[in-house]
């Protein structure tokens, strides 16, 4: 099963940027996305952000996840 996460854009140099999710940072690939900006939440399967989202859809997204680890007793 895959996997598409919402992360927050931390850094970005060209094509490139460092997104982050729950303190682990990852490099991500933004070429199919015009007009991100360091701070914005983006929708990231397999090393690529797909799409750009509300903040506020982001943190309710997350939110739910950190739900369902907790409930599935993997929280961290």
């Amino acid at each position: 099963m895959c996997l598409s996460v919402p992360m927050r854009i931390t850094e970005i140099h060209g094509e490139r940027g460092q997104a982050d999710i729950g303190g682990v940072s990852r490099q991500i690939d933004l070429r199919f996305l015009k007009d991100i900006r360091i701070g914005d939440y983006v929708i990231v399967h397999a090393g690529f952000a797909l799409q750009k989202l509300d903040p506020e859809e982001a943190r309710e997204t997350l939110a739910l996840l950190r739900e369902m680890l907790e409930h599935d007793g993997t929280s961290r």
